[in-house]
């Protein structure tokens, strides 16, 4: 039997609302129930690239510019701002009567602290940190960045969202040292974080802020304009069984199911009480991470030759399955549809496999047949196929593949050794990225080259380096897009990884809900009815 049939009957057996266990339907309409991918690990979004702290972020606390359906920045806690001094200098004023959940006002000063902190840990921040000659707060409500050199992108570092946003808290939490977690989530979002009805593994609650004041202008799009709270409580409901989250979707005991597995789908399809919706267009795009700093993969030759090999769609469809509305192939080193990716190069990918040639390639790049430890992390669905799918590339490759199984945990832990795979180190993982971390070189991760101060697999490459200085000085969007194209010419050179392609998974809920925002799961301006 094929396997995804046999995956897919099982799964939707085990969907049938009376084999699951019931977690209890909800007695207040004014409540939203919501199941995430996983449980919230940590409060503190800039201590954490997680995206269930970044959702939690945004929930909690409040930003400076949202980010609008066409990925500009808008001002959200500002009324407004001006360039002065040839975009040398940034003068901004908060709105009137923001206040955190303590009761107490948001001031300048308390924004000033909350980007200071940031911007040593964001990619992006670090960036625009860079750039600054002075961040100040003159007076209450004004907040002054004086730069060594424009920096046209600062609103947008400001707005971004993805892995991580820029939250503005109290000055009193905003001066803890970034490395170190915040563990008071007092934000001045549009929810409150209830850390007494806090269940770890199981439920994380939040109730609507009396306090906040939305914009009275705009229009709600992803984490831009109005931010109105038509929930009294948010309840993130935990479930990691997804016949479970099933189940309890489709008796109504829960609202919102932000992930379904690609098997369980049909048969929340078949009702007409849920709605399911791709809400994140730019979708999750997986990666094949090699260890530069050890053989055999510091050698570029080998890194080009396996780019041969990679058929994008063997991947998404193990991942996803073979519904091609789900995922999509011939990706590059930028998220499809969004403004920086291009075709330059994308031969590499798209050319005809011929695993022949790739064989002669590897041999010609001087392979010696060295072991090449692939982590294979079993507890994940996704990374799990994803790492068998590498697998069998690399050995038909001709390469002397060691997979080892291990759970996700032990996975990031391991891939922290640069050293020799003797001594614990690997030489290949796989992971996924949402679309909006590729969005552009600010904060695309694994476009940083920079060595020992690189992600793990701490690629090098003075030419990647230096184009991603120069797209942080253009000055237009067709500059940028240049820029882009000629980063994606030198990764196919230099491969600081390679892409494995998109999947769109779809978001799934109870169709008595309206104005589900796309993007993130978002909890303002959806409503009942």
């Amino acid at each position: 039997m094929h396997r995804r049939s046999f995956i897919a009957g099982t799964a939707a057996a085990l969907a049938v609302p009376l084999a699951a266990p019931s977690i209890g339907r909800a007695a207040n309409a004014g409540t939203l129930r919501f199941v995430p991918d996983a449980d919230l690990a940590t409060l503190d979004p800039v201590w954490t690239t997680s995206y269930q702290s970044r959702d939690h972020g945004f929930l909690v606390y409040d930003t400076l510019f949202g980010q609008d359906a066409s990925f500009k920045p808008t001002v959200q806690m500002l009324e407004g701002f001006v360039i002065e001094d040839d975009g040398k200098r940034y003068r901004m004023a908060l709105r009137r009567n923001l206040k955190f959940h303590d009761g107490t006002p948001v001031l300048a000063r308390d924004c000033v602290a909350s980007i200071a902190r940031w911007g040593k840990r964001d990619a992006f921040g670090q960036a625009l940190m860079a750039a600054v000659d002075e961040l100040s707060a003159p007076d209450d409500r004004t907040i002054v960045f004086r730069l060594k050199a424009p920096f046209p992108l600062l609103p947008d570092a400001l707005g971004k969202t993805s892995p991580s946003m820029c939250p503005i808290m109290p000055e009193r939490l905003a001066q803890t040292d970034a490395f170190t977690q915040v563990k008071d989530a007092t934000g001045s979002g549009p929810y409150r974080y209830k850390a007494d009805e806090r269940v770890p593994g199981a439920r994380v609650v939040y109730e609507k802020f009396a306090g906040y004041v939305p914009r009275d202008n705009g229009k709600a799009e992803r984490t831009a304009g109005p931010k109105v709270a038509y929930f009294d409580r948010v309840e993130w409901n935990v479930l990691p069984d997804a016949s479970t989250a099933s189940a309890a979707l489709l008796r109504g005991e829960v609202d919102w199911w932000y992930t379904p597995v690609a098997d369980l789908l049909p048969s929340l399809r078949h009702s007409k009480d849920i709605r399911i919706e791709t809400i994140v267009p730019t979708g999750i795009i997986a990666t094949m991470r090699f260890n530069q700093t050890q053989a055999p993969f510091n050698n570029p030759a080998l890194r080009r030759a396996i780019l041969g090999a990679v058929q994008q769609s063997d991947y998404t469809t193990a991942v996803m399955g073979e519904d091609t509305k789900l995922w999509r192939d011939q990706v590059g080193y930028f998220c499809p549809d969004t403004p920086m990716a291009s075709t330059a190069g994308m031969s590499a990918l798209t050319s005809p496999r011929d695993m022949d040639r790739v064989k002669r390639e590897v041999e010609a790049a001087g392979y010696k047949g060295e072991r090449v430890v692939l982590l294979s992390p079993q507890d994940i669905a996704s990374v799990k196929s994803l790492a068998e799918v590498t697998a069998d590339v690399l050995k038909r490759s001709g390469f002397n593949v060691d997979a080892q199984a291990m759970d996700w945990a032990t996975a990031v832990q391991r891939r922290t050794n640069s050293g020799p795979v003797d001594q614990g180190g690997w030489s290949i993982f796989q992971t996924s990225w949402a679309g909006l971390d590729q969005f552009n070189p600010a904060g695309h991760i694994f476009l940083r080259a920079n060595g020992k101060n690189a992600a793990p697999g701490w690629p090098s490459s003075e030419k990647l380096e230096a184009l991603r200085t120069e797209w942080f000085a253009a000055n237009d969007l067709a500059a940028q897009k240049k820029i882009c194209e000629q980063i994606q010419l030198q990764a196919f050179q230099d491969v600081p990884y390679i892409p494995l392609g998109q999947t769109l998974p779809p978001t799934a809920y109870r169709a008595d809900l309206s104005g589900v925002l796309d993007g993130l799961p978002l909890f303002w301006n959806v409503k009942r009815g």
